[in-house]
C-alpha cells in the first residue's frame, strides 16, 4: 500500500511540475562519463587486440531478483556486491582482454549498495580507462524499494579513450509514469587511441521486451552508426547485448524458451524473435561467429550450442513441479555479438563463447581477436 501512495505522489508531482524532478532524462546526444584507474598499467600495443563483450547483470550473479520473475530479492548487501564484482574481475584478469564492452553495470544504485562497479573493475584489472553511458538513472525509483538507480553501458580499455558520447535510442511504448522512471536505451560510442592509430568502439544494449517495433528501431540506428563510420573509412569494433538471435536460428518463438515463470506481467513477456533483426550486420560486417557454425550445433544437439550466450537459471525452490530435465536450464540462445569492418575480419579461430561463467551472470562473455 505504501508503494502505491508513493507512485501516486510521484505522478502528481510530475503532472504539476512538468519538469525532470527525479533526474531521469537525457539529451539526444551527450558526452559520456569518463573514468581512469587509480593506478595505470603499462600497455604495449600487441599484434592482435582481444575484444570482449559481457552483460554482467550489475554484479547480481544468480540471485533471484523480483524483476526476473523467479524470486523477491530487491537489494544486495555491499559485501555480496563486492564479492560478485571481484569474481567478475578475476575472470577478466584470466582472459586479459584489451578492450571490453559491458552492459548492465551499476555505478551508483541502491540495489547494488552504491558500489561503483566501473571504478572497481578498473582498479582490480589491467584495464586503465573507461567510458560510461547511463541507461537507467533516477534519484529515486518509487517502486519495490529500488530507490536510487544508475546503471548502464561501459567500455573499458588498456589505452586512452579520447572521445566518448552517449547517443539516445527510442523509448519503448509504456505508460507515461513507467516510461519516466524506466530504462532509456543508448549507444555508447568511443574513440580509443592505440599507438598511432584510432579505433572506434561502440556498445549497445537493445530492448528486451519491446512489442512495438522499438527494438528493431534501436538495432537499425546502431547499424546506421556503423555504416557512417564505415563510409568515412574509420575502423570499428562494435557489439553488446542485442536481445536478438542470429538470422538462421531454429528456435524463434519467445514462449518456446522454457525459462519463463508463470504469471509474468505482460510488459515482461518475451516477444517472438525476428530472424531479420541481425541480417544486415551479418551481410555487411564480420561477426564473431559465422552463421553456419551456429546452426550446425542447434541441429545436431537438440537446441544446445556452445555458442549460446544467455540463460535464466531456475532455482528449484520456485518450482512446484521441478523437473531437472526441463527446469534447470543452461545456455539457450545467442543474444550477444561483436562485429568489425576490418577488411580481413577477425583473427581466424579466435572467437570464443565463455560459458564457464554461468554463476556470474545470466549472460556469458564473447571474445574475439582483431589483428592490429
Amino acid at each position: 500500500m505504501k508503494s502505491k501512495y508513493l507512485v501516486l505522489i510521484c505522478l502528481l508531482l510530475l503532472t504539476l511540475s512538468g519538469c525532470d524532478i527525479f533526474n531521469t532524462t537525457f539529451e539526444d546526444l551527450e558526452d559520456a562519463r569518463m573514468y581512469e584507474a587509480s593506478e595505470l598499467t603499462d600497455a604495449p600495443v600487441p599484434a592482435a587486440l582481444k575484444i570482449m563483450t559481457w552483460n554482467i547483470k550489475f554484479g547480481g550473479a544468480r540471485i533471484d531478483f523480483f524483476f526476473d520473475g523467479w524470486g523477491d530479492e530487491v537489494l544486495m548487501e555491499e559485501s555480496v556486491v563486492i564479492e560478485n564484482t571481484q569474481q567478475i574481475a578475476y575472470y577478466i584478469n584470466e582472459i586479459d582482454p584489451d578492450i571490453i564492452l559491458l552492459q548492465e553495470l551499476d555505478i551508483d544504485s541502491k540495489r547494488s549498495a552504491y558500489v561503483d562497479q566501473l571504478q572497481f573493475l578498473l582498479d582490480t584489472t589491467d584495464l586503465n580507462y573507461g567510458a560510461y553511458a547511463s541507461q537507467w538513472k533516477a534519484d529515486f525509483v518509487p517502486s519495490d524499494g529500488l530507490g536510487r538507480m544508475n546503471s548502464g553501458n561501459a567500455i573499458l580499455s588498456k589505452w586512452e579513450i579520447t572521445d566518448a558520447s552517449r547517443i539516445a535510442l527510442p523509448l519503448i511504448d509504456q505508460d507515461g509514469l513507467t516510461q519516466y522512471f524506466y530504462l532509456r536505451r543508448n549507444i555508447l560510442k568511443t574513440t580509443i587511441q592505440i599507438g598511432t592509430e584510432e579505433l572506434q568502439v561502440l556498445n549497445i544494449h537493445a530492448a528486451a521486451y519491446s512489442k512495438d517495433g522499438k527494438k528493431k528501431e534501436q538495432i537499425d540506428i546502431f547499424k546506421g552508426e556503423l555504416d557512417e563510420l564505415n563510409n568515412d573509412g574509420s575502423l570499428f569494433v562494435a557489439g553488446g547485448d542485442f536481445n536478438a538471435i542470429p538470422p538462421n536460428a531454429l528456435n524463434t518463438v519467445g514462449t518456446d524458451f522454457p525459462d519463463r515463470p508463470e504469471g509474468l506481467a505482460d510488459d515482461f513477456e518475451v516477444e517472438d524473435y525476428e530472424l531479420t533483426d541481425m541480417v544486415e550486420f551479418y551481410a555487411d560486417y564480420h561477426p564473431d561467429l559465422l552463421p553456419e557454425d551456429y546452426i550446425v550445433y542447434e541441429e545436431e544437439n537438440d537446441y544446445f550450442s556452445p555458442y549460446y550466450t544467455h540463460s535464466i537459471y531456475i532455482n528449484m525452490q520456485f518450482e512446484e513441479d521441478y523437473d531437472p530435465e526441463v527446469d534447470d536450464i543452461d545456455w539457450n540462445r545467442k543474444l550477444d555479438y561483436l562485429f568489425t569492418n576490418n577488411e580481413a575480419g577477425w583473427v581466424s579461430g579466435s572467437s570464443e563463447t565463455l560459458q564457464g561463467t554461468r554463476q556470474l551472470s545470466d549472460h556469458c562473455p564473447v571474445i574475439v581477436e582483431l589483428e592490429w
